[in-house]
């Protein structure tokens, strides 16, 4: 409050300089990536109709993690990684629905799911290849890293590409929010699959309450799951293990007892 008021800080600098550059960029970068990748599953799912499309299944999140990892691999800066991952999510699902629109004659919903997990695939057999060629030394731990997912790294910086897109739904600003996400994070899985259940379990279907709400659990959820990571143990814990290993048990309890989900 005296930073945004002007007045004199009651904390020493140490603790200020903590406060503002490290942990409140950490806070807001988990509010958003958690809030863009639900509000992303929310939007897939309601357009489909389907409880099990997200954008993971789709292949975005893939093609935007090979788009990332290029441009990690040929060392680019941040904003050309970020242009990189939007491409490489925006490619997978241009190509998926190609493929969805060229079958004819069999559940269309099936075949962009099966569409997704094929070129999903592929994408991430890309990623695989370069981790292979990228310099051990170097390249191949950043990119290690990145993909398990986390938030330590994230700055005031990475908020300015990462909140703006946050705000624009449907399936362009849908695959757009998931790169911008998976970006800014790495992959993390399972926010964009389980957060829009629960929130359909909770408002209902119709989308005008179930966006906001998505986005609103999305957020929380990851900012409890990213304050675990830091908490839980010695050593700080991807987030995308933490997500999957949370994610996984509540996504059968659902799919074992949920009410069936009402799409109209």
């Amino acid at each position: 409050m005296a930073k945004a008021t002007g007045a004199a800080s009651p904390l020493p600098l140490p603790a200020e300089t903590v406060i503002l550059q490290i942990r409140l960029p950490r806070v807001l970068a988990a509010l958003a990536v958690g809030a863009a990748l639900a509000a992303s599953g929310a939007a897939y799912q309601s357009l489909f109709r389907n409880p099990l499309v997200s954008p993971d299944i789709l292949g975005v999140s893939a093609g935007a993690a090979l788009g990332a990892v290029v441009g990690i691999f040929l060392s680019l800066p941040v904003l050309a990684i970020e242009a990189a991952s939007f491409a490489g999510g925006l490619t997978a699902v241009i190509i998926v629905y190609g493929i969805a629109a060229a079958i004819r004659g069999r559940d269309a919903v099936l075949v962009l799911v099966l569409a997704g997990v094929v070129i999903g695939a592929l994408f991430g057999a890309g990623v695989g290849l370069l981790k292979y060629l990228a310099d051990p030394y170097n390249q191949l731990p950043a990119i290690t890293f990145w993909l398990l997912g986390s938030l330590a790294a994230a700055n005031l910086h990475d908020l300015t590409s990462l909140l703006p897109v946050v705000v624009i739904v449907v399936i362009a600003a849908a695959t757009l929010m998931t790169s911008a996400a998976v970006a800014a994070s790495g992959i993390i899985g399972w926010v964009g699959l389980v957060v829009p259940h629960l929130a359909r379990l909770t408002v209902g279907p119709a989308f005008a309450r179930l966006l906001p709400v998505s986005l609103l659990f999305g957020a929380g959820y990851l900012l409890a799951v990213d304050t675990a990571a830091r908490t839980i143990g010695a050593v700080e814990l991807p987030l995308g293990v933490l997500t999957a290993a949370f994610g996984t048990p509540v996504f059968l309890w659902l799919l074992a007892f949920g009410r069936r989900p009402a799409w109209s």
